[in-house]
């Protein structure tokens, strides 16, 4: 990936935003009554950080910013992915697998935690997110 246009000043302070909305999901789910899997992917300020995301992607192309908004989106859909096989799981072993279920719905907690930290890190040090997710 080449990034060869300087992002504008407005879509930097907004993709801080976006992770900020998501870091208050993973929040919520920490010390509130949610799990933290629940709350980033049910959570109003991650689902605002989606709707963001592909909203104003567009406008980070050919910006080393553009690598952030595919990690962000990523970051949400495979959760769900990972999250939706964790309650098949469950579901196809009539509900004894929920015992076994909290182990991965676990490692996708730290997984989105892990996620949220990088990327936002990566952004303050105007870093792409040159990965293969």
């Amino acid at each position: 990936m080449s990034a060869t246009n300087e992002p504008r000043r407005s879509l930097i302070i907004l993709i801080h935003v976006i992770y900020g909305l998501h870091a208050a999901s993973l929040i919520t789910g920490i010390i509130g009554a949610a799990t933290v899997v629940g709350a980033f992917l049910t959570g109003w300020p991650s689902i605002i950080a989606v709707i963001l995301n592909y909203a104003k992607r567009s406008e980070a192309r050919g910006t080393w910013l553009e690598s952030h908004f595919r990690w962000q989106i990523r970051t949400f859909w495979f959760g769900l992915l990972w999250v939706t096989l964790c309650l098949l799981f469950v579901v196809a072993t009539l509900g004894i697998g929920i015992l076994i279920a909290w182990a991965p719905l676990g490692a996708v907690g730290l997984w989105f935690i892990y996620r949220i930290a990088r990327g936002w890190l990566a952004l303050i040090d105007r870093r792409p997110m040159y990965t293969l997710d």
